[in-house]
């Protein structure tokens, strides 16, 4: 893994990890530094990934930069996610058919 494969990631990484803070409507419950560490940690994983299985000495700079993309883009947007469902998930249900308590 070389250099420019690991700034490469970096890259990738901040970039899918802010846009994808920017992509999902609504009011975020994961922090702003855990979608952006997830994307670089994400797009490392792909790098290391890509060059496990390609193994030709002069590959295109394309296939580790769409790898990287594409595990960055699915660690964020599942983070994203899950972590909206479960600040979801604590509030109480609203269930329109249920009686109100009358006040005493």
């Amino acid at each position: 893994m070389t250099v420019s494969t690991l700034v490469g990631a970096l890259v990738v990484g901040l970039a899918i990890g802010a846009v994808g803070r920017l992509v999902i409507p609504g009011r975020k419950a994961a922090p702003v530094w855990l979608t952006l560490a997830l994307g670089v940690a994400a797009a490392l994983l792909g790098a290391i990934v890509t060059g496990l299985v390609d193994r030709r000495p002069a590959g295109s700079p394309l296939l580790p930069l769409l790898v990287q993309s594409g595990f960055a883009t699915v660690a964020v947007v599942l983070a994203v996610l899950a972590a909206g469902r479960s600040a979801a998930d604590r509030q109480a249900p609203h269930d329109p058919g249920a009686r109100r308590k009358e006040e005493v």
